[in-house]
């Protein structure tokens, strides 16, 4: 049976890295979120990231329903920082008859902020299409995650290893 399982986590703690793995696992398809923005839209949309974002996020849900409805599993790669976003993304695919699983990618401060150095260094070598987390983007998206709670998820990753820099 397809099902749905919900990549949560940090910017850069290693969610796609994870998601590729477990796509290879799973025999799924990944949809990424970062992916599509940074494919369509400038990198710099001020005050029009969020709405957008809204608009890509709507449309990968009902994508993503498609390929459940197809019996395609499916993995969304995007950060669900909200517990009020992860009970909403549940109930979505719960009401159309469909399973889901919240995988946590956990990562330590220490490991977090060198993967964010890290791919920042890519990102200026033009190495990686990736978003640029400067210290203003790093407090905004800081102070929106929640991290789940206990039992929340199904799955809990601890701390990527480093070959996703090599």
């Amino acid at each position: 049976m397809a099902k749905v399982i919900l990549i949560c986590g940090k910017i850069c703690s290693g969610k796609s890295w994870y998601a590729e793995r477990l796509r290879e696992k799973e025999k799924a398809v990944v949809l990424s979120h970062d992916e599509l923005m940074l494919s369509l839209f400038d990198p710099l949309l001020g005050d029009k990231h969020d709405e957008i974002a809204a608009k890509a996020s709507a449309y990968l849900y009902g994508l993503a329903a498609k390929l459940l409805d197809a019996q395609v599993s499916v993995i969304l790669d995007w950060g669900f920082w909200t517990r009020e976003g992860r009970k909403a993304a549940r109930a979505y695919f719960e009401e159309r008859g469909a399973q889901s699983e919240l995988h946590y990618v956990s990562v330590t401060d220490e490991v977090w902020r060198g993967n964010i150095e890290r791919r920042n260094e890519l990102v200026l070598r033009g190495k990686t299409g990736a978003y640029f987390v400067d210290e203003g983007l790093l407090k905004k998206l800081e102070s929106r995650f929640e991290e789940p709670v206990s039992g929340e998820a199904e799955i809990v990753f601890e701390n990527i290893p480093d070959e996703k820099y090599s």
